[in-house]
């Protein structure tokens, strides 16, 4: 069994990815780390090859200004990353720039790929999600935070990064999968309220074709205000060790009253229910579990 990983990135150090945690998270369970390099305004190459593994292979892009409309180019990005891949690969192991996945899963991500193998019904592996937000010690529990996605693909080029790199379909159709019995952490709403605003005032760019920075919501902002939330409450668990210094660097605070919960009537009601049974009515999903 060949397992491939593949990412996607630029302008890590401007926007402080993550991406070097998230790459080290992954290695231990791909025999080969694909990672594609978009035209960066910093050392971004550097700091991939700072990681001084082997089993990384970098390829460099360049990203379309014409597919920023909706974060297309994400997706596109992504499926340049994914033709890169070994021809022997069996499995595709994708992670984002602000992914991680605990080393406490590495085992039963592999016993989930040796297991599904040789079983054509199976497209790929689900995974579970934990989001952070704020600081290291918060996660999102209300529906505004997906709970599952696709993230191990089959080594099959039918197979395309569906939206703004959410998810994989084949020919437009969803992906027919098996749990990965895995969580990955997200981390993408951890920053300093000053670099919040500053990745998001540039990741906006991918999705607001046209807009004049000095259009943007947030131009007139110094620094990002974490009050926008429905409903969080305090992470119990531990952090993947590769994200241990970066916890630990965290140099901000950032306000939240867990108690605190502002829901429309409908949304209270269908977290009450949530919270109390486990289930996600009406749960929108971009994959088939089989």
């Amino acid at each position: 069994m060949f397992i491939s990983g593949f990412t996607i990135i630029r302008n890590a150090v401007i926007n402080d990815y993550p991406i070097v945690e998230a790459i080290r998270s992954i290695l231990p369970v791909v025999d080969e780390m694909v990672v594609s390099v978009g035209d960066s305004d910093d050392d971004t190459e550097g700091l991939i090859r700072s990681i001084h593994s082997p089993k990384i292979r970098i390829v460099h892009s360049t990203w379309d200004p014409a597919l920023r409309k909706g974060g297309a180019v994400l997706a596109a990005e992504t499926d340049k990353a994914f033709a890169q891949i070994s021809p022997e690969a069996d499995w595709a192991f994708y992670i984002q720039a602000d992914e991680v996945v605990h080393e406490q899963y590495h085992h039963a991500i592999r016993k989930a790929c040796k297991e599904h193998l040789h079983d054509p019904e199976v497209d790929g592996l689900l995974f579970d999600y934990t989001h952070f937000y704020g600081t290291y010690d918060y996660i999102g529990d209300s529906r505004r935070w997906y709970r599952r996605e696709v993230r191990v693909v089959r080594n099959d080029k039918a197979i395309r990064s569906y939206r703004d790199a959410q998810g994989f379909r084949r020919n437009g159709e969803k992906l027919r999968v098996k749990p990965a019995h895995a969580s990955v952490y997200h981390y993408g709403w951890v920053k300093s309220p000053q670099q919040m605003l500053t990745k998001i005032k540039n990741l906006d760019s991918l999705w607001d074709e046209g807009r004049a920075p000095e259009q943007h919501p947030l131009a007139a902002a110094e620094v990002f205000n974490f009050d926008d939330y429905d409903s969080l409450r305090r992470f119990a668990g531990t952090h993947p060790a590769v994200m241990q210094d970066r916890v630990n660097r965290q140099n901000w605070q950032v306000d939240i009253d867990v108690t605190r919960k502002h829901f429309k009537l409908k949304n209270r009601v269908l977290h009450w229910i949530e919270q109390l049974t486990g289930k996600r009515l009406f749960e929108y999903r971009n994959y088939r579990l089989v």
